[in-house]
């Protein structure tokens, strides 16, 4: 079977401004490596023949084949006879995003480098109380050895206390409408499989968590895009392509939207909700960050579930507690639930015991420990705010009141470019292009500010500083033309 191939039209937006760098060719050659670390460009993907991108271009013959001979030699190309050139990993080829993402710029480097600075991952270490929490859980486990440790739904008692949080925010939950995962993304993927098939539209806001749009599109649905900014939706838009396309799905973070940090008020969600319940189409809403307010007094609205029935909401352990313990849930109307389960037996049999005790001791706790994690995240935050405004006021950003990253606009359309400055520093980045499609958000980065401790967050952003500088300073003195004189 032949590879899949990514015509030339379609690569060219996804460059960005590689080819501003000066020689062209690295450029090109680092911007493909991004989008491959990135998975924009999926392992295994027939990149355009020479000949085309050239064309496309608009170089000469000799900056693509350098930019793919570079590529070979690194290990991110493959040259397959009758199948062109390849998209590839270096190394064994099942290596994971997340490895490669962090040194596919800089080979046989790993993230694990003392001096290397992970900007990419929206995630903070165990809170307090963790131990607490698993002492807790291996305390209690003797209760359930006498059982066969299957609970496709999950144990009872964790769903009854999901249900009872589901309860206390506005929205009324009994167990039998929450199911146990492995983690929210988990969540995310058995929603995807019961609920969408081949060719089904699924409205998704852009920008927006990339793994979910990957799941989307695995399931081979089409995704429609719905504009977010740091200010909110657009709820007339929104309203309009759902009349207008009537997609089967809607997915939706309206608590701290990744990556904008937006929050949805009661009134967007009120009307949004009537809108999805009018196209019947379901809502399939990430409240990952949920429970990362900055301000303990913030009035959190209603969880959208309350707004429109047929919502299937997913959350989990990973933000707000740590991304180490794989627990996460979904609520939804009991017959859907009864799909989930459905979809859910073909892909695993349930949550590991040990991990969901775990989970319901930091849920007990959970007032305490997300105290200390506010404190942390704010800290964070203002270091790291302070910091930008000092060293590139030129940068324009939106303070959140939630979550744990900035969304930061920048004066030129440079993200890619950035990313591969910045990785010669020791500065991994997730590009602005990774959050949307089609190679949108190129002006746009994503700065977590929680990934790093905050006597660390100058490095972090003078590293920052600088490749912004090479970033500019390439794209300005890059092959500048004489005027014509006539």
């Amino acid at each position: 079977m032949a590879p899949p191939a990514v015509p030339a039209h379609r690569l060219v937006p996804l460059l960005g401004s590689a080819l501003e760098t000066t020689p062209a060719y690295r450029g090109l050659a680092d911007a493909l490596r991004l989008l491959i670390a990135d998975g924009r460009l999926p392992v295994g993907t027939r990149l355009p023949s020479e000949r085309d991108l050239t064309a496309a271009l608009g170089v000469s013959r000799t900056t693509v084949s350098s930019a793919y001979a570079a590529l070979r030699d690194s290990g991110y190309l493959q040259s397959r006879r009758g199948s062109g050139s390849v998209t590839s990993l270096p190394g064994d080829a099942t290596g994971s995003r997340a490895r490669v993402a962090g040194s596919a710029l800089r080979p046989g480097q790993d993230l694990d480098d003392a001096d290397v600075i992970d900007l990419t991952c929206a995630a903070m270490p165990a809170p307090v109380g963790t131990i607490a929490a698993y002492e807790a859980a291996v305390a209690a486990l003797p209760h359930h050895l006498g059982g066969t440790g299957y609970h496709p739904l999950g144990l009872p008692e964790l769903r009854e206390a999901v249900a009872a949080r589901y309860t206390e925010r506005g929205l009324a939950t009994t167990p039998d409408q929450v199911m146990v995962t492995s983690g929210a993304l988990a969540g995310i993927a058995v929603a995807t499989r019961a609920l969408l098939g081949a060719g089904d539209r699924v409205l998704v806001e852009n920008p927006t968590y990339p793994n979910a749009i990957e799941a989307f599109r695995r399931a081979g649905a089409r995704t429609v895009p719905l504009s977010v900014t740091a200010e909110g939706w657009d709820v007339p838009t929104a309203e309009a392509t759902l009349r207008q396309t009537a997609p089967r799905a809607a997915y939706l973070v309206p608590d701290f939207h990744n990556p904008t940090g937006a929050l949805m008020p009661e009134e967007q969600r009120a009307q949004l909700g009537a809108a999805l319940a009018a196209s019947h189409t379901v809502a399939i809403v990430d409240e990952t960050m949920v429970d990362l307010a900055h301000d303990a007094r913030l009035d959190l609205p209603r969880p959208f579930g309350a707004f429109h029935a047929r919502t299937v909401t997913a959350g989990g352990a990973s933000k707000s507690f740590w991304g180490g313990l794989r627990v996460g849930w979904v609520r939804a109307p009991r017959d859907v639930v009864a799909s989930l389960l459905a979809a859910r037996l073909t892909l695993d049999l349930g949550a590991p015991v040990l991990e969901q005790l775990a989970m319901l001791h930091l849920l007990d706790h959970r007032d305490e420990v997300l105290a200390h994690r506010r404190e942390v995240i704010v800290t964070n935050r203002d270091a790291f705010v302070g910091e930008l405004r000092k060293q590139l006021p030129q940068w324009r950003f939106h303070v959140p009141s939630g979550g744990l990253c900035l969304w930061v606009e920048l004066p030129e359309a440079l993200s890619t470019a950035l990313c591969v400055a910045a990785d010669r520093r020791g500065l991994v980045l997730a590009a602005g292009p990774q959050f949307g499609s089609d190679g949108a958000f190129e002006r746009f980065i994503r700065l977590p500010f929680t990934g790093l401790p905050s006597e660390r967050v100058a490095d972090a952003v003078e590293r920052l500083a600088a490749a912004w500088d090479e970033a500019t300073t390439r794209r300005s003195t890059r092959g500048t033309r004489p005027p014509l004189v006539a």
